[in-house]
């Protein structure tokens, strides 16, 4: 007599599915069967053979579903005993139980900041995504899992993917004057993410830690979040006045390429009166150097980093400017002796880049598709700068235009900054007051415009807007 459940005498009919895809519509025929208990638990599916006889198939594809059935735990295929349905199927320990069906009601988004919206006339600093090319970024992501294979998907690498990390090497010692190496890189998920890193690594309550005045409103709540006490240093014509840094002080934070948000660049005497500063205080320069691919008038200076023959600058970069802003991918170049640290940081906080994003760029970097691509967006945002320039009225004064993804627009005196933009956002515009920048200066009254968002149109449009409030 034999032992267990005879095989299925259930009437299996062919499927319909069978005509679009035979292996897909036999599994989902199967799996069907099952899961309404066609099949019930512990009964023996009907071999291959006859069944491939019934639904007028081959084996092989017979084979093939339910190999699939197998490894998702619907069958159990035992030697000796054929295919039989599982005690449990996934679905039983996968979905949740069955509950009263909740009133659904419409999901409303979360109100965005008026900081971070594209296309939004004159949000600052945001780059256009439109101009990206997804197709390519597609394949690049396509082409860098398949030739990683799988087990790049289960190494862990808190600094990033090495090869990775020789491209950005790379690429900063071809356009930013940087002679850095792979092993000298961090990728995070932006700048943001790496003053995070410096403020717990490096900072202690009480360190001083010395920021722009006016400047970047997030490295001063990251360093003060660290305990450190925030001194805020005014910026000249010539960018960070270095004659304000006190010896005492742990690390100064600075934007020279194009400083946020003057737009000023910090000049080759600054540059080396700081990093002597750094040397005789045993201090730490943190460069962000946020969106210095974007000259207009003339090639940008060399990174402060590639001065830096002390091994005192912290160099933060990002692709979320020049490519776009949902990439999250960022990286800094350290010196060797706090790399460590750095890296033991990130590890506990969990924050890293994922290996798809990673794979990604390596092949967007090696073929030569980023290059082209800050060409190409470089030309496009020169000319909305022109255009935005072109619909300003005579006699208005404008700066930091030279470089970036903003500019300064001062305004007539009388007009204070918030009436203005109160009047500004009434025609439908965004603009940033400049005092909101400050700490400790203060400054003619002025506000951000920015213009790489948008298009042409756009921006002759609300350009007409801008100039008549003016």
């Amino acid at each position: 007599m034999s032992r267990g459940k005879a095989a299925s005498n259930l009437d299996l009919p062919r499927p319909d599915t069978l005509d679009v895809g035979k292996q897909q519509g036999a599994y989902e025929a199967l799996r069907s069967a099952i899961l309404t208990r066609q099949l019930p638990a512990g009964s023996r599916l009907p071999s291959t053979r006859s069944l491939a006889e019934r639904w007028q198939v081959s084996r092989g594809t017979l084979e093939a579903a339910f190999e699939r059935l197998h490894g998702e735990g619907y069958v159990q295929r035992v030697a000796g005993s054929g295919t039989r349905v599982c005690a449990v199927i996934p679905e039983q320990f996968i979905a949740a139980p069955a509950a009263a069906q909740p009133v659904r009601r419409p999901v409303e988004p979360d109100p965005p900041h008026a900081g971070v919206q594209s296309h939004v006339p004159f949000v600052a600093r945001r780059p256009d995504a439109s101009l990206f090319d997804l197709k390519a970024w597609a394949r690049c992501i396509s082409r860098g899992l398949l030739a990683a294979g799988p087990g790049v998907l289960e190494a862990a690498h808190p600094g990033g993917l090495p090869t990775l990390r020789e491209q950005i090497s790379d690429y900063l010692r071809s356009y930013r004057g940087m002679h850095c190496e792979a092993d000298e890189v961090i990728v995070t998920t932006g700048i943001r993410h790496g003053l995070d890193l410096i403020a717990r690594t490096l900072l202690q309550p009480g360190d001083t830690a010395c920021v722009e005045d006016p400047g970047y409103t997030p490295a001063q709540r990251l360093f003060s979040l660290a305990g450190a006490q925030v001194q805020a240093i005014p910026v000249t014509a010539e960018g960070l006045d270095t004659t304000r840094l006190p010896e005492y002080a742990r690390l100064a934070y600075v934007t020279p390429a194009h400083q946020a948000p003057l737009g000023v660049t910090l000049s080759v005497s600054h540059r080396l009166a700081l990093l002597d500063w750094a040397s005789r205080a045993d201090a730490w320069v943190v460069e962000d150097d946020y969106d210095s691919e974007y000259n207009y008038n003339s090639a940008p200076l060399a990174a402060l980093k590639s001065l830096d023959s002390n091994n005192r600058v912290i160099y933060c970069g990002s692709f979320n400017k020049n490519l776009f802003p949902g990439l999250r991918v960022g990286f800094m170049v350290v010196p060797k002796v706090v790399r460590p640290a750095l890296l033991r940081t990130l590890q506990l906080t969990g924050h890293s880049v994922g290996a798809t994003d990673q794979l990604g760029l390596v092949e967007f970097l090696g073929s030569g598709a980023f290059v082209r691509h800050l060409r190409a967006s470089r030309q496009a945002y020169q000319a909305r700068r022109d255009a935005l320039l072109a619909c300003l009225p005579e006699g208005v004064t404008v700066s930091g235009q030279q470089a970036g993804l903003h500019c300064v627009l001062w305004l007539p005196a009388g007009v204070q900054e918030a009436d203005f933009c109160a009047r500004a956002a009434n025609a439908g515009l965004s603009l940033q007051p400049l005092g909101k920048f400050c700490v400790d200066v203060t400054l003619p009254p002025a506000v951000i415009i920015g213009y790489t968002a948008l298009t042409l149109a756009q921006i002759r449009f609300h350009g007409r807007a801008l100039a008549q409030l003016l």
